[in-house]
């Protein structure tokens, strides 16, 4: 709809022009809106005030002009009004709000896809979490708002690429190894022989175990088997991270979240990656050395102080290796990348920026994008849950998982914007009421199931193809259309700022508008043709639900 007052407004500009009561020509880069107060129509304009200048005209008179044209649209327009200092509002005729449901049952599954991204190729990457042991709740929100964002995409046309990139090098990953060569040998958490950073989850104790009855792991490109000798410190090392890989791809397909593309950081160091950016940046001038380390300009490229680089022991630091892999991205062909990581990541955002604009590789400034989620509290009985049975110092995605389903768990983590705090009350998302926020819309789509299986077993069969729209002429019924009809817009306003919970938004919105009107609405009356039309109105809702849902990777019961 917001499309179509588009396409008039600009055939009414050019009827301007060829009568000569406008004389610009080009079109501004005008705006089309929902005003705030639904008193001031379905949409609004600041066109009128745009044309002012070069018009040399108030804009409440370029207003009048406009409107005089646009008012011929009467199959598409009940009412233009001019308000405040120009805008145009325009009231939209209620039988073309009613023949755009037709639009809905068209496009089916395509309901709320656009083809804005064209097919470019676009790469997420998300999670990324190390392998040192089960994804926690924090790795668990990333996935659902990564992959939730993957989905936006790919709804707007964009050919998206899903990244997992795995920090199986460094210091975290020995002390995983040492942590579970301490329990090969018998060692536990508490012992003075412990690794004095050593991880104390029982899982580790699994990976022991594992790992002296010489098991073999399988996990994405790596095939390891086991050695089972304790003192061999770099078997239990790849055996370890293997095994740890395998857990975190099993609790991710449990959570329905897939990747095309996963990346070891090990690889960059055994393919030459890591020093050869650093090479390139020292031959383009951007480094210096002080006190027995490398210094990167980091000043020049915005950030508050240089950063170290390599340290005086000759290791790296920490954003250098994620310098050379994005570096790897934009070769890859990604000239759009964006990463969707934890909130304490924040720092590392200028310094990888500034070594990839000191590689002076072509890469644009402000690339890649970030999206930073905080962190998840989760609540039961009224407290906070810390700690897993398993992983000891942390709450897993497993146990949410296991415990409120992979729908709610889904679904309450994308509920708030990336940048805010959640609290995940576990006692709420297990609840079967209209209190629990998913229940409340998965609901409305299997109460819209089931009374059509109800209709049917009265012998009702709606005959669609006569089916009369302008019997939808309630104040109740226009507002459903009116959000219905919003669905491709607010899908596409979500992908473009990649906030996943504008569609929880939505969604609660739109159920509540739906169970609002069953209860006050009997929609199998013995008008049959009364019946046919609010058949249908619930057939694009529950279409629209359906379409909705599957964008946050969750389900549309039938029967609840």
């Amino acid at each position: 709809m917001k499309q179509r007052i588009v396409e008039i407004v600009r055939a009414a500009l050019a009827d301007c022009r060829a009568d000569g009561s406008i004389s610009s020509v080009e079109d501004p880069a005008f705006v089309i809106e929902r005003p705030a107060q639904p008193e001031h129509g379905d949409f609004a304009s600041n066109l009128a005030m745009l044309l002012a200048k070069p018009e040399r005209k108030a804009p409440r008179a370029i207003a009048e002009i406009l409107a005089a044209k646009l008012r011929a649209r009467t199959d598409l327009i009940s009412r233009v009004d001019i308000a405040g200092p120009g805008f145009i509002n325009f009231f939209i005729a209620r039988q073309a709000w009613q023949q755009a449901l037709l639009e809905i049952e068209a496009s089916g599954e395509r309901f709320g896809r656009s083809s804005a991204g064209a097919g470019q190729k676009l790469q997420v990457e998300f999670v990324s979490a190390n392998p040192t042991g089960p994804l926690h709740i924090g790795h668990g929100r990333g996935a659902a708002i990564g992959d939730t964002i993957c989905r936006l995409l790919e709804a707007s046309g964009w050919d998206v690429t899903r990244e997992f990139y795995y920090n199986d090098a460094g210091a975290q990953i020995a002390n995983l190894a040492l942590s579970v060569q301490a329990r090969c040998l018998g060692i536990e958490p508490g012992d003075p022989r412990w690794p004095a950073d050593g991880y104390q989850g029982e899982y580790i104790k699994d990976v022991a175990n594992a790992y002296l009855s010489c098991e073999t792991v399988d996990a994405g490109d790596q095939h390891v088997t086991a050695v089972g000798d304790p003192n061999d410190l770099d078997a239990i090392r790849r055996f370890a991270v293997a095994y740890l890989r395998r857990e975190q791809d099993q609790d991710l397909t449990a959570f329905d979240v897939g990747f095309d593309v996963y990346y070891l950081e090990s690889s960059l160091y055994n393919d030459g990656r890591v020093d050869a950016a650093v090479k390139r940046i020292m031959e383009k001038g951007h480094t210096y050395d002080k006190d027995g380390a490398l210094w990167l300009r980091t000043t020049d490229f915005g950030d508050d102080k240089d950063r170290v680089m390599r340290k005086s022991d000759g290791s790296y630091t920490y954003f250098v290796p994620d310098v050379a892999y994005h570096l790897a991205k934009w070769e890859r062909g990604f000239s759009r990348v964006i990463n969707e990581q934890g909130a304490d990541h924040h720092s590392t955002i200028t310094r990888v920026r500034a070594g990839l604009q000191a590689l002076e590789a072509g890469i644009p400034k402000g690339w890649p994008e970030y999206v930073l989620h905080q962190m998840v509290t989760v609540m039961r009985g009224g407290e906070e849950v810390k700690i897993s049975k398993r992983a000891g110092s942390y709450v897993t995605l497993r146990d949410l998982i296991d415990e409120v389903g992979r729908d709610a768990t889904r679904f309450f983590f994308v509920m708030r914007k990336p940048d805010s705090q959640l609290v995940f009350d576990i006692d709420l998302a297990k609840q079967q009421s209209l209190d629990n926020p998913v229940y409340y819309v998965q609901y409305a789509h299997a109460r819209i199931c089931s009374i059509f299986e109800t209709a049917t077993k009265n012998g009702v069969v709606p005959d669609f193809a006569k089916c009369r729209l302008e019997l939808l002429d309630s104040d109740e019924e226009s507002a459903i259309i009116r959000t219905l009809l919003s669905f491709p817009e607010v899908v596409a306003g979500s992908a473009a700022a990649f906030e996943p919970h504008r569609i929880v938004y939505y969604l609660q919105e739109l159920a509540g508008e739906f169970h609002s009107y069953y209860n006050r609405n009997r929609v199998v009356t013995e008008d049959v043709e009364l019946t046919t039309a609010r058949l249908f109105l619930l057939k694009c809702i529950a279409r629209t639900i359906r379409n909705a849902l599957s964008l946050l990777g969750v389900s549309a019961p039938e029967r609840m």
